[in-house]
C-alpha cells in the first residue's frame, strides 16, 4: 500500500515537470539565429461613460394664478453624453417614495408621482417611480446626446399639503449599462 502511494506520487510529480517543460520554448540555431514566439493579450470588458449636465435641475416654483388654475410646469432636466464600446441603455428612476422629501413647518406632502419626465421636450411624460425606466438606448457609441424634461403637477387647491409652503427635493438616479 505504501508503495502505491509511493508510486503515485512520483507520477503526479512527473507529471507537473513534464507540463512545465512543454510550457517553455527554446531554440537553437546552426545558421546565427534564433526565433521564439510570445503571444500577448488583453480581455477588454464592457466600457461606459455618462456625463451629465448640470448635476441639479432648479424646477420653476408655481405662481398663485398657476395654482389657481392646477396647472403643470415644464423644466428642462439634464442632458447627457454617452460613451460605450457595445449596445447601451440609459435608465431613470427616484430612490425615494412615496413622497418627495420635504423641508418646512407646514408638513408639506407631495407625491412623486407629481414629477413627470420625457426623453423629448413635446413627448409623452410619465410619472417618476422607484423601478428604472429607460430614457433611451443605442448601439456603441462615442458622444450620443440624450436629454431629460420635466413637467411639475400642481392641484388647483391652495390648501392640499402638496402645494404647502417649503422645499420639496426628489432624487433622481440616471444609470447607464451595457449588458
Amino acid at each position: 500500500m505504501k508503495a502505491t502511494r509511493i508510486l503515485l506520487a512520483a507520477m503526479v510529480l512527473g507529471n507537473a515537470i513534464g507540463a512545465t517543460q512543454a510550457n517553455a520554448q527554446s531554440c537553437s540555431g546552426n545558421a546565427g539565429s534564433c526565433n521564439l514566439t510570445n503571444t500577448a493579450s488583453v480581455t477588454v470588458g464592457a466600457l461606459v461613460k455618462l456625463t451629465m449636465s448640470p448635476a441639479t435641475t432648479t424646477l420653476t416654483s408655481p405662481t398663485a394664478d398657476q395654482i389657481d388654475l392646477g396647472t403643470t410646469i415644464y423644466d428642462a432636466g439634464p442632458t447627457f453624453t454617452v460613451k460605450a464600446n457595445r449596445a447601451w441603455t440609459l435608465k431613470i428612476k427616484t430612490t425615494v417614495s412615496p413622497n418627495w422629501t420635504y423641508a418646512g413647518t407646514d408638513a408639506g406632502v407631495k407625491p412623486i408621482s407629481d414629477l413627470t419626465w420625457s426623453n423629448a421636450a413635446g413627448g409623452t411624460y410619465v410619472a417618476i417611480a422607484t423601478s428604472d425606466a429607460t430614457v433611451t438606448s443605442g448601439a456603441s457609441a462615442n458622444g450620443a446626446a440624450a436629454s431629460v424634461h420635466f413637467k411639475t403637477l400642481w392641484s388647483n387647491d391652495f390648501t392640499s399639503a402638496s402645494n404647502a409652503p417649503g422645499t420639496y427635493s426628489l432624487p433622481i438616479v440616471f444609470t447607464l449599462t451595457a449588458p
